[in-house]
């Protein structure tokens, strides 16, 4: 009986093999493990620490929806420069992205020094300041150059970059560090979250201002009702930051329950605080080395983000084939426009929502490295569609929102999520922390590349 048992149970992982780090009773090898109940009282599934890093994930991509959401104010001060009103965007998102990897590449090679609370915090109070700078400039210094403008604006695209990079790295590395991926699951859930709300307002708002108002106004009171909504857009980023600052306190305590726990019987003579006894616990790990072992998960993630930064060129191109005059002014641009980005942005909430469910694939790597290749299929798609009111070889905006937009979001949400989730899984406890920083930064890669090759589908 025992060797027809063997035949089925899998053989103990080499550490060089690309396989989870478990021996035959399924626990994590390397491990010192704790009496059973201890051990289920520190790993336990906590809802409310899942809402914080939720409510953190919001807070890490709430600041580049704000950015995104004010362009139609950004275009009001710099209207009377027509070469920085057709460059400014693509500026801000090549400045945003490079300063962002540039960040996470830096963050990830401070390991065992790291402070991610201290990451996750200095972040949010970076971001207070950012947002409350461009609220008050909506408001004073409004007669100052474009010039001189685009260059306050960049150096605080700049500095918000780096404060959700340091978020990132901070986040997904305090969330590994709890052994739950589902922890990891709720920022990207929480950065979806934050995906669909800014077009829904857009959208809202459009459609609540009379037609006879709705086209864009020269002159001041264009820039004033503009302004306006900037102001909004960055009071509700400095909002949602301090709410975030608030919300991490529990979870600081909770964690700090954790470390001691963990740190009780093997470092309890030698360490004089949590800090000390984690950092004791935490070991370096090279780029290299982790890379060596989350190849197929990094490349999935990696190609994941880079082929969903294609989807912003063409839906902001894409056009309903019904005639608004006819079929309401849910059909216009200024409408339809922001109804695909929010069918892309639902699509992707529900995927990172579906990694919850009981099926997955985080085991199996090479599977998801698989689909993200064939994540570029649905490119080819979008040419079917109405590109910038030309036709569309399928007439049909249920095709284009259903069939394209929403399973496109999905399989983007479901996979980038998947895959963040299985790297804790094929590494040490002592790795985690790394692990996920190193993640962290796949995943900015991806948007900085695939960011810059959008750029070769701008003329379609």
């Amino acid at each position: 009986m025992d060797r027809i048992k063997s035949i089925f149970t899998p053989a103990k992982a080499s550490e060089d093999e690309y396989e989870p780090l478990t021996d035959d009773s399924g626990t994590l090898e390397g491990s010192v493990y704790l009496e059973e109940e201890e051990e289920a009282a520190e790993e336990r599934f906590s809802w409310i620490e899942y809402s914080i890093f939720a409510v953190i994930g919001v807070a890490m991509l709430w600041a580049w929806n704000m950015f995104l959401a004010a362009a139609p104010y950004f275009q009001t001060r710099f209207v009377s420069d027509q070469f920085l009103l057709e460059n400014s965007q693509s500026a801000i998102i090549s400045v945003s992205t490079i300063s962002n990897l540039l960040a996470m590449y830096v963050l990830t090679n401070i390991q065992s020094s790291a402070n991610y609370p201290f990451r996750i915090n200095t972040a949010l109070f970076m971001n207070l300041g950012i947002f409350g700078l461009l609220a008050v400039s909506t408001t004073f210094f409004l007669d100052i150059s474009p010039p001189a403008y685009l260059a306050f604006l960049l150096v605080m695209v700049c500095l918000s970059a780096l404060a959700c990079g340091m978020m990132q790295n901070g986040a997904f590395a305090y969330a590994a560090s709890f052994g739950r991926p589902e922890y990891t699951q709720a920022i990207m859930a929480g950065q979806g979250v934050a995906g669909i709300l800014p077009p829904l307002a857009q959208m809202f708002s459009f459609l609540a201002v009379p037609p006879a108002s709705a086209e864009p106004t020269s002159g001041e009171s264009g820039v004033g009702e503009a302004g306006a909504a900037a102001f909004i857009y960055f009071l509700t980023a400095v909002f949602v930051s301090g709410v975030t600052i608030f919300a991490f306190i529990p979870l600081m305590r909770r964690h700090d329950r954790l470390i001691e726990r963990r740190m009780a019987e093997q470092l309890a003579e030698s360490v004089t605080s949590i800090e000390e006894a984690e950092r004791a616990a935490r070991r370096f790990v090279s780029i290299p080395t982790l890379f060596w072992k989350l190849h197929w998960v990094a490349g999935s993630v990696f190609l994941c983000f880079v082929v969903a930064m294609f989807f912003p060129v063409f839906t902001a191109k894409i056009l309903s084939v019904r005639d608004e005059e006819k079929s309401g002014r849910l059909f216009a641009p200024g409408a339809f426009i922001p109804l695909g980005f929010f069918f892309w942005n639902l699509g992707d909430l529900l995927g990172r929502m579906a990694t919850m469910l009981p099926f997955s694939l985080r085991h199996r790597p090479t599977a998801l490295f698989a689909i993200s290749i064939a994540r570029l299929g649905f490119l080819p798609l979008y040419l079917l569609c109405n590109i910038r009111g030309r036709g569309a070889l399928i007439s049909s905006d249920l095709f284009y929102l259903i069939l394209v937009q929403l399973p496109f979001g999905l399989t983007n949400g479901w996979l980038g999520s998947s895959a963040m989730m299985a790297a804790g899984e094929w590494v040490a406890d002592s790795e985690r922390e790394a692990a996920g920083g190193f993640m962290g930064m796949c995943l900015v890669a991806g948007l900085t590349v695939g960011s810059l090759l959008s750029f070769t589908a701008a003329g379609i």
